[in-house]
């Protein structure tokens, strides 16, 4: 027997278990396909590595069964993670909306944590490895790799897949996950691309591309979800942190309702307006709140030259509509390259809430991306990274 586990993946969760099992005296080897680990971690926040949110709960994330990933929260939490990580001397520094990244340090101290317990604990990383074969119970797991032009292999009663999901194939990600468990009849909740941005096509897109560089704060929202954020509009669509989160709950084909004043109510602003200026210019009044650029481009929808005395009850029902309503449908998204996240994965019917270890065979563990549980932007999937696989190493 080569070690208590196989850990394939040396990302977050990878290395979170790593480490987790080894605190508990339990001897595991990581098998990573990069030539070095944490690779989507170092480039996580530009760099600098949103590694939780301060307000993480279970109701940030997407899945099937909404309630799965209750039970790894409870065990691990983000007084957890934050309490992990200033024992190693990273202490987190609050951006926005609870998003903790580490103060003073980058994405390459929280991978440095890792490397160094795993180099203290005797856990190896083994890197530029790929995986040719894996043999599964009744007896142990064997897993087969190419290395340097040379196969290797390697035994242990318990398997973790921590490969992460589809987006950023240049970091490495890969479909792993997914084959492995169709390929043993275990059930795949339909993946895309998720935290993604949404691209425009056809007679709007013209539009879209003369704003290409202005950012708004504006209330994104679907039937299923809504965000108060900055969209950022793109010569191809729409991008920016409420893009990206209504990217999650988004399906082809449909619209999606852009608030773009949501501090403010239009038809208020104008009754107060006209009572102090009524011969002011609706462009004039709305630069107030945009730029001269994006007020401009409204022109497209709005009777910009009117002074607000003369406005109709049309028009100010229009205006009403356009600043408050104003409907985008996107064509699509910018796919994996782009995607932060992967929505969907390995159905959680499959495996234990509790200990995550799959139900049909025993001693394999899933963890992190790969499993139906897709969070937020800002911190959050970082958090389901650390808390599964604290959850498996306490069940090796």
């Amino acid at each position: 027997m080569d070690a208590d586990a196989i850990i394939i993946g040396a990302g977050a969760c990878g290395l979170m278990c790593a480490v987790q099992a080894g605190y508990l005296g339990k001897k595991v080897i990581l098998l990573e396909k990069n030539p070095a680990p944490g690779a989507k971690i170092l480039i996580s926040g530009g760099g600098r590595c949103n590694y939780t949110n301060l307000y993480a709960t279970d109701a940030q994330f997407i899945s099937a069964n909404p309630h799965f990933c209750k039970s790894a929260f409870t065990q691990w939490t983000v007084d957890d993670t934050i309490s992990f990580f200033e024992t190693y001397g990273i202490y987190g520094k609050e951006k926005t909306l609870g998003q903790l990244f580490p103060d003073g340090g980058t994405a390459r101290d929280i991978v440095q944590v890792f490397t160094s317990l795993c180099d203290e604990m005797g856990q190896e990383i083994i890197c530029s490895a790929h995986i040719t074969d894996i043999d599964a119970p009744p007896a142990n797991f064997k897993i087969s790799y190419e290395q340097g032009g040379r196969q290797k292999t390697l035994q242990a009663p318990a398997l973790v897949i921590a490969t992460g999901g589809l987006p950023i194939p240049k970091m490495g990600a890969s479909d792993f996950a997914l084959r492995f468990s169709r390929s043993h009849y275990l059930n795949i909740i339909e993946t895309a691309p998720a935290l993604v941005p949404l691209t425009i096509t056809g007679k709007d897109e013209e539009w879209y591309m003369q704003l290409s560089g202005n950012t708004i704060f504006a209330a994104v929202s679907n039937s299923r979800a809504s965000f108060e954020e900055n969209i950022l509009f793109t010569h191809w669509g729409l991008s920016g942190p409420a893009i990206l989160q209504i990217s999650s709950y988004w399906r082809r084909g449909e619209e999606i309702n852009i608030n773009l004043l949501p501090a403010e109510d239009i038809s208020k602003v104008i009754a107060r307006e006209r009572q102090e200026n009524g011969k002011i210019l609706l462009s004039t009044l709305l630069t107030r709140f945009f730029t001269r650029k994006f007020a401009d481009a409204l022109g497209k929808f709005l009777p910009l030259e009117k002074q607000i005395a003369i406005l109709t009850k049309d028009d100010l029902q229009l205006l009403h509509t356009t600043i408050h309503h104003f409907k985008a449908k996107p064509a699509g998204d910018k796919g994996y390259d782009k995607a932060e996240v992967m929505r969907g994965g390995i159905d959680t019917s499959e495996l234990s809430s509790k200990t995550l270890e799959c139900k049909k065979i025993r001693g394999l563990y899933f963890g992190g991306e790969c499993i139906d549980v897709t969070g937020w932007l800002g911190g959050y999937n970082f958090q389901w990274a650390w808390a599964s696989g604290f959850v498996i190493a306490q069940n090796l």
